[in-house]
């Protein structure tokens, strides 16, 4: 004869009292919990009019309730899912993942790629196709890097890590003559937004003076801002 189970309630109790919660753990097993109460698996379904003489579909089904691991807990299949999970994702996905969040140089990726290698790995020959199907670009990383560091870096930082980044000199270059061009107006808009009065001691000029190189800007565009050369600024 078919045993009832206890119905649970919709206020999300059992059995053991009240439930913490009603969230679904997809880990969670169905015969673990009968086998942890010492209910052997019920017989079919079918055999439940036989045995009782109710009708098919009687109220004699037997109704299952969700074991509930201990926090910590690890489920048998849970940690041969998580490790398939790792193995199905690939170098070009890993590669994908960084590149849908921010431009990275080529020299950038492959450091970060690096550590992700395996065996039937072929590093370059990813990063190949990578920009080949438009996906990596170290110029498009050299405009992202100008366009973000410009207002608030002299030209010597930025080219300076530009070249970290191994972007190729053209690039360097090419990134260095527009930094240069706007160079003295950027300076000025960092000057003004720290300081915004000419230093009227020594120790003040040099301490205005440091600030301006730490942020990269050339002796000479530091000297004509602590001077207060009016002429170069006149077509702001």
């Amino acid at each position: 004869m078919i045993r009832k189970g206890r119905p649970v309630s919709h206020a999300g109790s059992d059995a053991d009292g009240p439930r913490d919660d009603d969230s679904f753990d997809p880990f969670e097993s169905f015969d673990a919990h009968d086998q942890a109460t010492g209910r052997a698996p019920s017989p079919q379904r079918g055999s439940a009019s036989a045995d009782t003489g109710d009708t098919a579909g009687s109220s004699a089904e037997t109704t299952y309730t969700r074991s509930r691991r201990t926090p910590g807990e690890t489920c048998p299949d849970d940690g041969r899912a998580r490790k398939s999970q790792g193995l199905t994702r690939s170098l070009k996905g890993r590669a994908l993942g960084y590149l849908s969040r921010r431009e990275y140089s080529r020299a950038e990726l492959s450091r970060k790629l690096t550590p992700f290698v395996e065996e039937n790995d072929s590093l370059e020959t990813l990063l190949d196709s990578l920009e080949s199907e438009g996906w990596l670009s170290d110029s498009r990383f050299a405009e992202s890097l100008v366009h973000r560091r410009a207002s608030r870096l002299g030209a010597n930082r930025i080219v300076g890590e530009l070249k970290r980044h191994a972007v190729g000199q053209t690039l360097i270059e090419e990134a260095s003559a527009q930094l240069r061009e706007t160079e003295l107006t950027r300076a000025r808009a960092v000057w003004l937004k720290k300081y915004g009065q000419l230093p009227e001691t020594q120790a003040e000029r040099a301490k205005q003076g440091r600030f301006l190189a730490a942020r990269g800007f050339s002796g000479a565009t530091i000297g004509k801002i602590l001077k207060g050369i009016e002429d170069d600024w006149a077509g702001d």
